[in-house]
């Protein structure tokens, strides 16, 4: 995707109301060339008024390129799947383990008003296609040895599209057991068997209050076979609105954001329900109810 599409598009989600983007991914050029231009990508989010800026770290040597670029937020993912961790990142458990207390130190080495957030992401959590089921004790481990390892808060991710509603809730109440209920606020849901958006209510009804989507449903994992994308943030924006939550977020304008991305990436499908059949007639967003 172009350098100047890309910040077309995350200048109009923020314009939108969107108040934290993950823009890019601090990985080598020569593995994936698309992302070579993460850093400019930061510079120029950097500049927009009150948006946080997030991105992905594999390691060490991102994590250093991020927070020299100025990322407010890293996310490094540890997969409760060796065999995906691998794969993923060329690493075992105790690898990631160790560079998140590497990252840790360089955070903690900075100016504190210069610190960025620091979650480490239990990837594959719900199950891997390449391990299956994954045991409770594993995760419970790797979430305790994140927040050991100097992370600010863990987060649950279904790489593989495996969660359901119960599901959500019971990895909620196991995680938060062992890191406390402030450590784990967000969850990461892909839609691969059409349970994304009843996974996003059992994760509010836990209470976690960051939720994971992209615009028109892009994304999945090229080392996860199977894994489609993320939830459709217009669809969840939609959702959340209906349900007289505020977002904070003008759909109209998040709406028009899909021209940015059909525009730029003609071959890509695009996804998702409300911006096909359009907003229900007399449709009144979350705030203009409660201001009644």
């Amino acid at each position: 995707m172009p350098t100047e599409a890309k910040k077309a598009w995350i200048a109009a989600e923020a314009a939108a109301g969107v108040r934290e983007i993950e823009v890019g991914s601090f990985v080598p050029a020569t593995l994936l060339p698309q992302l070579a231009d993460t850093a400019e990508i930061v510079a120029f989010a950097r500049t927009i008024p009150d948006l946080t800026v997030a991105v992905l770290v594999p390691n060490a040597r991102g994590a250093a390129d991020a927070i020299a670029a100025g990322a407010h937020k890293l996310t490094l993912p540890l997969s409760v799947s060796e065999t995906h961790s691998l794969k993923n990142l060329r690493r075992t458990h105790d690898q990631v383990i160790a560079e998140a207390a590497r990252i840790s130190a360089m955070i903690a080495a900075l100016p504190e008003a210069e610190r960025p957030h620091f979650e480490g992401s239990l990837s594959t959590v719900f199950g891997c296609t390449l391990e299956g089921a994954l045991p409770d004790a594993q995760i419970a481990s790797l979430a305790e040895r994140l927040m050991e390892a100097g992370c600010h808060e863990v987060g649950l991710s279904d790489t593989t599209g495996y969660a359901d509603p119960a599901a959500v809730r019971h990895l909620v109440k196991l995680v938060r057991g062992v890191v406390g209920d402030g450590a784990l606020t967000g969850i990461h849901l892909h839609n691969t068997r059409g349970l994304g958006l009843a996974n996003v209510l059992a994760a509010l009804e836990c209470g976690l209050d960051t939720i994971d989507a992209s615009l028109g449903g892009l994304g999945g994992c090229p080392f996860a076979p199977g894994a489609s994308g993320n939830i459709v943030t217009e669809d969840l924006a939609f959702m959340l609105e209906a349900m007289g939550v505020d977002t904070g977020i003008d759909l109209d304008s998040l709406f028009a954001v899909r021209g940015i991305v059909a525009d730029a990436l003609p071959a890509e499908a695009l996804y998702g329900f409300v911006t096909d059949a359009g907003l229900p007639l007399g449709f009144r967003p979350a705030a203009l109810r409660q201001a009644v």
